[in-house]
Protein backbone atom coordinates (compact mmCIF):
# COMPACT_ATOMS: atom_id res chain seq x y z
CA UNK A 1 0.00 0.00 0.00
CA UNK A 2 3.04 2.24 0.67
CA UNK A 3 4.51 2.00 -2.47
CA UNK A 4 1.62 2.10 -4.28
CA UNK A 5 1.05 5.76 -2.58
CA UNK A 6 4.37 7.04 -3.27
CA UNK A 7 4.14 6.42 -7.01
CA UNK A 8 1.39 8.69 -7.50
CA UNK A 9 3.09 11.08 -5.28
CA UNK A 10 6.39 11.10 -6.99
CA UNK A 11 4.95 11.53 -10.66
CA UNK A 12 2.96 14.18 -9.40
CA UNK A 13 6.26 15.89 -7.99
CA UNK A 14 7.98 15.27 -11.40
CA UNK A 15 5.06 16.91 -13.20
CA UNK A 16 4.84 19.82 -11.06
CA UNK A 17 8.54 20.13 -11.63
CA UNK A 18 8.00 20.17 -15.31
CA UNK A 19 5.79 22.55 -15.16
CA UNK A 20 8.07 25.19 -13.16
CA UNK A 21 10.55 23.98 -15.60
CA UNK A 22 8.28 24.96 -18.65
CA UNK A 23 7.38 27.72 -17.16
CA UNK A 24 11.03 29.14 -16.84
CA UNK A 25 11.70 28.91 -20.06
CA UNK A 26 8.92 30.71 -21.54
CA UNK A 27 9.91 33.43 -19.22
CA UNK A 28 13.22 33.24 -20.67
CA UNK A 29 12.25 33.28 -24.11
CA UNK A 30 9.87 36.09 -23.39
CA UNK A 31 12.65 38.06 -22.17
CA UNK A 32 14.80 37.50 -24.69
CA UNK A 33 12.29 38.33 -27.14
CA UNK A 34 11.69 41.77 -25.70
CA UNK A 35 15.14 42.54 -24.89
CA UNK A 36 15.97 41.95 -28.58
CA UNK A 37 12.79 43.99 -29.78
CA UNK A 38 14.31 46.99 -27.27
CA UNK A 39 17.65 46.90 -28.38
CA UNK A 40 16.43 46.71 -32.14
CA UNK A 41 14.01 49.30 -31.57
CA UNK A 42 16.71 51.44 -29.79
CA UNK A 43 19.28 50.91 -32.88
CA UNK A 44 16.33 51.95 -35.13
CA UNK A 45 15.20 54.75 -33.52
CA UNK A 46 18.56 56.08 -32.69
CA UNK A 47 19.61 55.50 -36.61
CA UNK A 48 16.76 57.39 -37.95
CA UNK A 49 17.56 59.97 -35.46
CA UNK A 50 21.17 60.21 -36.85
CA UNK A 51 19.58 60.26 -40.50
CA UNK A 52 16.96 62.81 -39.55
CA UNK A 53 19.62 64.94 -37.74
CA UNK A 54 22.13 64.78 -41.32
CA UNK A 55 19.07 65.67 -43.26
CA UNK A 56 18.16 68.94 -41.08
CA UNK A 57 21.95 69.76 -41.48
CA UNK A 58 21.68 69.83 -45.05
CA UNK A 59 18.70 71.25 -45.08
CA UNK A 60 20.00 74.11 -42.88
CA UNK A 61 22.95 74.59 -45.13
CA UNK A 62 20.93 74.46 -48.39
CA UNK A 63 19.06 77.45 -47.08
CA UNK A 64 22.13 79.33 -45.56
CA UNK A 65 23.22 79.01 -49.40
CA UNK A 66 20.07 80.20 -50.92
CA UNK A 67 19.78 83.18 -48.74
CA UNK A 68 22.00 86.31 -49.94
CA UNK A 69 24.27 87.46 -47.63
CA UNK A 70 23.47 90.73 -46.08
CA UNK A 71 25.95 93.65 -46.79
CA UNK A 72 27.72 91.14 -49.57
CA UNK A 73 29.79 93.29 -51.78
CA UNK A 74 30.48 91.66 -55.85
CA UNK A 75 32.44 92.41 -58.20
CA UNK A 76 32.52 91.47 -62.18
CA UNK A 77 34.41 88.55 -62.37
CA UNK A 78 34.49 88.92 -66.29
CA UNK A 79 36.68 91.78 -65.15
CA UNK A 80 39.32 90.48 -62.65
CA UNK A 81 42.14 89.22 -64.34
CA UNK A 82 42.91 85.57 -64.21
CA UNK A 83 46.69 85.75 -65.48
CA UNK A 84 49.90 84.45 -63.55
CA UNK A 85 52.54 87.27 -63.62
CA UNK A 86 55.34 87.03 -61.33
CA UNK A 87 55.20 90.98 -59.92
CA UNK A 88 53.60 93.01 -57.91
CA UNK A 89 49.46 93.47 -58.37
CA UNK A 90 47.78 96.54 -57.35
CA UNK A 91 44.43 95.37 -56.46
CA UNK A 92 41.61 97.84 -56.22
CA UNK A 93 40.15 96.54 -53.32
CA UNK A 94 41.46 95.21 -49.78
CA UNK A 95 42.07 92.94 -49.20
CA UNK A 96 41.73 91.57 -52.81
CA UNK A 97 38.91 89.21 -54.02
CA UNK A 98 40.00 88.47 -57.85
CA UNK A 99 42.99 89.19 -60.22
CA UNK A 100 45.93 89.02 -61.39
CA UNK A 101 48.35 86.36 -59.18
CA UNK A 102 51.08 84.89 -58.35
CA UNK A 103 51.51 80.98 -60.16
CA UNK A 104 52.13 80.06 -56.62
CA UNK A 105 49.19 79.63 -54.23
CA UNK A 106 48.82 79.78 -50.71
CA UNK A 107 47.94 76.51 -48.99
CA UNK A 108 44.33 77.16 -47.91
CA UNK A 109 43.86 73.64 -46.72
CA UNK A 110 41.90 74.80 -43.12
CA UNK A 111 45.70 77.26 -42.65
CA UNK A 112 45.91 80.14 -40.04
CA UNK A 113 48.63 82.35 -40.61
CA UNK A 114 49.51 85.06 -37.73
CA UNK A 115 51.47 87.53 -40.26
CA UNK A 116 50.74 89.63 -43.11
CA UNK A 117 50.63 86.80 -46.05
CA UNK A 118 51.33 88.12 -49.94
CA UNK A 119 48.15 89.61 -51.50
CA UNK A 120 49.30 87.08 -55.14
CA UNK A 121 49.15 84.22 -53.55
CA UNK A 122 46.34 84.31 -51.95
CA UNK A 123 44.67 85.27 -54.70
CA UNK A 124 45.65 82.65 -56.59
CA UNK A 125 44.02 80.37 -53.64
CA UNK A 126 40.48 82.29 -53.99
CA UNK A 127 40.91 81.45 -57.66
CA UNK A 128 40.86 77.77 -56.18
CA UNK A 129 37.57 78.18 -54.08
CA UNK A 130 39.09 78.96 -51.19
CA UNK A 131 37.39 81.59 -48.86
CA UNK A 132 39.89 83.78 -46.95
CA UNK A 133 39.36 84.81 -43.56
CA UNK A 134 41.01 88.19 -42.90
CA UNK A 135 41.34 90.76 -39.89
CA UNK A 136 42.56 93.85 -38.42
CA UNK A 137 44.02 95.18 -35.15
CA UNK A 138 40.37 96.21 -34.14
CA UNK A 139 39.18 93.07 -34.44
CA UNK A 140 38.91 91.47 -30.49
CA UNK A 141 41.27 88.56 -29.39
CA UNK A 142 38.29 86.27 -28.52
CA UNK A 143 36.68 86.35 -31.81
CA UNK A 144 40.29 85.94 -34.16
CA UNK A 145 41.04 82.91 -31.73
CA UNK A 146 37.24 81.46 -32.54
CA UNK A 147 37.59 82.32 -36.55
CA UNK A 148 41.18 80.31 -35.87
CA UNK A 149 39.67 77.37 -34.40
CA UNK A 150 36.94 77.33 -37.35
CA UNK A 151 38.89 77.67 -40.15
CA UNK A 152 41.50 75.11 -39.42
CA UNK A 153 38.32 72.99 -39.20
CA UNK A 154 37.83 73.72 -42.75
CA UNK A 155 39.10 72.70 -45.73
CA UNK A 156 39.89 75.65 -48.88
CA UNK A 157 39.72 78.37 -46.09
CA UNK A 158 42.49 80.13 -44.86
CA UNK A 159 43.21 83.48 -42.43
CA UNK A 160 45.54 86.06 -41.74
CA UNK A 161 45.69 89.40 -40.75
CA UNK A 162 45.80 92.55 -42.94
CA UNK A 163 46.27 95.88 -41.66
CA UNK A 164 44.81 98.87 -43.64
CA UNK A 165 41.58 96.89 -44.36
CA UNK A 166 38.35 98.58 -44.21
CA UNK A 167 36.38 96.10 -41.92
CA UNK A 168 37.84 94.83 -38.27
CA UNK A 169 36.73 91.19 -39.63
CA UNK A 170 36.41 90.41 -43.61
CA UNK A 171 35.55 87.45 -45.95
CA UNK A 172 36.66 87.09 -48.72
CA UNK A 173 35.78 84.77 -52.32
CA UNK A 174 36.66 85.15 -56.05
CA UNK A 175 34.68 88.45 -56.55
CA UNK A 176 32.98 88.36 -53.00
CA UNK A 177 33.44 90.16 -49.95
CA UNK A 178 31.53 90.82 -47.03
CA UNK A 179 32.51 92.66 -43.36
CA UNK A 180 31.42 90.66 -40.14
CA UNK A 181 30.46 92.16 -36.88
CA UNK A 182 32.29 89.29 -34.52
CA UNK A 183 33.15 85.48 -35.04
CA UNK A 184 29.54 84.69 -33.90
CA UNK A 185 28.10 86.59 -36.86
CA UNK A 186 25.93 83.80 -38.69
CA UNK A 187 26.91 85.73 -42.07
CA UNK A 188 30.44 83.90 -41.24
CA UNK A 189 29.05 80.06 -41.56
CA UNK A 190 26.32 81.40 -44.69
CA UNK A 191 29.40 83.11 -46.11
CA UNK A 192 31.56 80.07 -45.89
CA UNK A 193 28.49 77.43 -46.97
CA UNK A 194 28.11 79.69 -49.69
CA UNK A 195 31.28 80.31 -51.29
CA UNK A 196 34.33 77.52 -49.80
CA UNK A 197 34.39 75.43 -53.06
CA UNK A 198 30.81 77.67 -54.38
CA UNK A 199 29.96 78.95 -57.93
CA UNK A 200 32.02 81.46 -58.39
CA UNK A 201 35.00 79.31 -58.19
CA UNK A 202 36.75 79.73 -61.34
CA UNK A 203 39.10 76.52 -60.71
CA UNK A 204 36.77 73.85 -58.72
CA UNK A 205 38.77 71.28 -57.36
CA UNK A 206 42.01 73.20 -57.73
CA UNK A 207 44.63 72.02 -55.09
CA UNK A 208 44.91 74.02 -51.96
CA UNK A 209 48.25 72.13 -50.63
CA UNK A 210 50.98 71.88 -52.04
CA UNK A 211 51.53 75.73 -52.57
CA UNK A 212 53.19 78.81 -49.99
CA UNK A 213 53.14 78.44 -46.93
CA UNK A 214 54.03 80.48 -43.81
CA UNK A 215 57.44 82.38 -44.22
Amino acid sequence: MGSKTSNPSRQARIAEMRRAEQARDRRNKIIAITVSVLVLGGVGGFGAYVLNKKADEVQAKEDLVKKPVSAEQSWDVKKLGRNHVTKAVSYPMKPPVGGDHNPVWMNCNGDVYTTAIPDVNAVHSLEHGAVWITYNTKAAKGDVEKLAKKVKKTPYTLMSPVDGQAGAIMLSAWGKQVSVDGADDARVDQFLAKYVQGPQTPEPGAACTGGMAAQ
